[in-house]
This record gives C-alpha cells, structure tokens and sequence, in this order.
C-alpha cells in the first residue's frame, strides 16, 4: 500500500556511500528529504544530485538532512559520485542508499510497475522530526525535480506546523500568509499582533508570524 500523508515513515538498515545507517536513528530531531532515483549513471540524476549537493546548506540551515536511494550496490555509487563531483563542479555531501534487493524501494512503493519494473521512479518524501510523512511528491524519470520549490515546502510545512496559518498560492519565505479558519476574527489581535486583513471573512491573512 502507497504511504500516505501522517504516515510512519518505515523504518530500515541499510548500507550507504557514507556507511551503514539505520534510518529513524539516522534523522534524529531533523527533518529529512529522502529521494529515489531510476539508476546511477543515469543523466538526470546526476544533475539532480549536483544540485542538491550545492544547496545543502540551505537544507541544513533548515535542519534537514538530505539522502538518496537507487537500486544500485554501493560500488556503483562510488563511481558515480565521482562522475557527479565532475560534471557538476560539487562535491556530493549526503548519504546515497544502495538498495539492490530494492527492499526499500518496496517498502516506500517507489517502484511504479507500470513505468518499470525494475528501476525506482523519482520520489520525493519530506519526513518531520516525529519520523512521519509530511510530503510525496513522484515525477515521471525524464523529468528532473526542482529543489527550490521542495525548500519552498519545507519552509511552509515547518512554518505551519508551528502557528495556525497556512501559505497560499506561490508563497514565498517572507511573504503574507492566511489565519487558519479555526481562529475566531476576534481572537486575531492577540494571537498576530503585526496585524492582520480580512479579505473576506474565510480569507484573512497577516504577516509571516516567524520573521
């Protein structure tokens, strides 16, 4: 059965680029993006893994730890990493699972028999620190995911988990965002004191409570 949103994220072992982990012991208190990809030495994935290496800071001033899973043996990651530090001008800095018995792809249904049957496709987790799913996201293999907006959701999911707002539409960190219906209008003031606009009164929004 696919996971679903509030899920347990399952747990595992498993032997990574970066040695053995077990996988709820390796997220601690962070938050995680875990994401598969079809094969090593595949084109678009070797972009993908780039880029993420270039903006793990980001991740990290997020406290979110970055990890990725093909169904490759760890050798072949090896190599690979090498061809990735090459190409894309980085140095790969997480965690890449092997996963040839596809015991984890199982486990998380990031094998789609109807795409193929032996390779994962390209799936996107957001796992919070309670180890439970907050995000999927799955692409087809031809085409390549964009971190900018999974840092996007990260910023909303973490934002929205601690105050009674959510982001509309193209928000953006530091933009306006809407009072959660369940807040009475009079109760507003007290709860956002840097104000607040009824648009009409199931819309009202205020200033990001965060900043």
């Amino acid at each position: 059965m696919a996971l679903r949103l509030g899920d347990l994220a399952p747990d595992f072992t498993a032997e990574t680029s970066q040695g053995v982990i077990h996988f709820h012991e390796w997220l601690g208190d962070s938050w995680a993006v875990f994401f598969s990809h079809p094969r090593d030495y595949t084109p678009v994935c070797t972009t993908e893994l780039g880029a993420v290496a270039r903006i793990k800071d980001e991740f990290d001033k997020r406290n979110t730890k970055v990890i990725a899973v093909s169904v490759d043996p760890v050798d072949s990651h090896a190599g690979w990493i090498k061809d990735i530090n090459e190409t894309q001008d980085t140095t790969v800095n997480f965690p890449l699972i092997a996963d040839p018995t596809k015991e984890i792809a199982n486990l998380y249904d990031m094998i789609h028999p109807n795409a193929s049957d032996t390779a994962t496709v390209r799936t996107v987790f957001v796992i919070g620190p309670d180890k439970k799913i907050k995000l999927t996201l799955t692409y087809p293999a031809s085409t390549g995911r964009n971190f900018a907006e999974i840092l996007r959701v990260i910023d909303s999911l973490q934002l929205t988990a601690n105050y009674s707002v959510s982001t509309p539409a193209n928000w953006e960190n530091g933009q306006d965002v809407i009072i959660v219906p369940a807040i009475a209008t009079e109760d507003i003031p007290a709860k956002f004191p840097k104000g607040h606009t009824i648009i009409k009164p199931y819309l009202r929004t205020t200033p990001q409570p965060n900043l």
